[in-house]
């Protein structure tokens, strides 16, 4: 009985390290990475306007945080927004093409006409057409993170079981009650899957949008930093940029993947697996 218990007990800590394990090796790569970048760029004494040294860019942020976290906040609003307005609009209309098939064959090729077509030769249109420069910058955010919420939404309410189909069928359940608990419970890995894909998009959208209207000033994000940065050679100030898109990009994956914990880990198989 005790030989069971200790086994029990090794089987237990073994999962527990592993789990700390899974934590803290990317920490581990990612600082390993910047290390080997300092000594490189210390030792083949490269100078800083080709590439600086992780130091270098360290003393950027610092000097400069002001200036780039006030366009960093201009970023994670346009994102923001672009994002909630791609839900709102991609689930309602998704459900729209769920419910009816005529409605879908109508309006779906022009979201597959906004998602072909690229964001970069759209966004000198809109601008010119868009008095506000934030609502230019929106609509061309939201173009690219529309789509995915559209297309997993109408799929994902669409793949309810068939016999539960059936089932519902047989106890004569009303249109809201099937959409409700049938066919949205089977659409939401669908869409959190989405929501992971859309939220690095609507970064990506907002940061494309930016560069193409060459939008300078103080009420502007950080693509317009590094634009600035690349105009006066300040190679330092673009990459201490590029650092915060990628920590902003990065933050936007991990929520997406901790809400898709919450809202999927106790009942979904693609949560559940991943906690054993």
């Amino acid at each position: 009985m005790h030989k069971k218990e200790e086994e029990a007990d090794n089987i237990d800590k073994q999962e527990l390290w592993e789990r700390r394990l899974k934590w803290i090796m990317p920490f581990m790569a990612i600082t390993f990475a910047i290390l080997i970048w300092e000594f490189l760029v210390r030792y083949y004494e490269v100078p800083h306007y080709l590439i600086p040294a992780p130091s270098k860019i360290s003393a950027t942020l610092w000097t400069d945080g002001p200036s780039l976290l006030k366009a960093m906040l201009f970023t994670i609003k346009l994102t923001f927004f672009s994002l909630l307005l791609a839900i709102i609009g991609g689930v309602l209309l998704g459900m729209l093409f769920a419910l009816s098939r005529t409605i879908e064959m109508s309006l779906f090729p022009f979201a597959v006409i906004l998602q072909v077509t690229p964001i970069i030769a759209i966004a000198p249109l809109i601008l010119i057409y868009v008095n506000s420069t934030f609502a230019a910058l929106l609509i061309c955010a939201w173009i690219v993170a529309f789509f995915p919420i559209l297309s997993n939404t109408a799929i994902g309410l669409r793949s309810a079981d068939h016999n539960l189909r059936d089932l519902f069928s047989l106890y004569r359940a009303t249109p809201w009650q099937r959409l409700r608990f049938l066919m949205l419970p089977s659409a939401l890995p669908y869409f959190m899957a989405a929501l992971k894909i859309a939220g690095g998009l609507s970064l990506i959208g907002a940061v494309v949008a930016e560069f193409v209207a060459g939008t300078a000033g103080q009420n502007t994000g950080l693509a317009s930093r590094i634009l600035e940065s690349s105009f006066r050679f300040e190679i330092p100030r673009m990459f201490a940029a590029l650092f915060l898109v990628s920590i902003l990009g990065v933050s936007i994956f991990l929520i997406t993947s901790l809400l898709s914990h919450i809202v999927l880990g106790h009942w979904h198989e693609s949560e559940i697996k991943r906690e054993k």
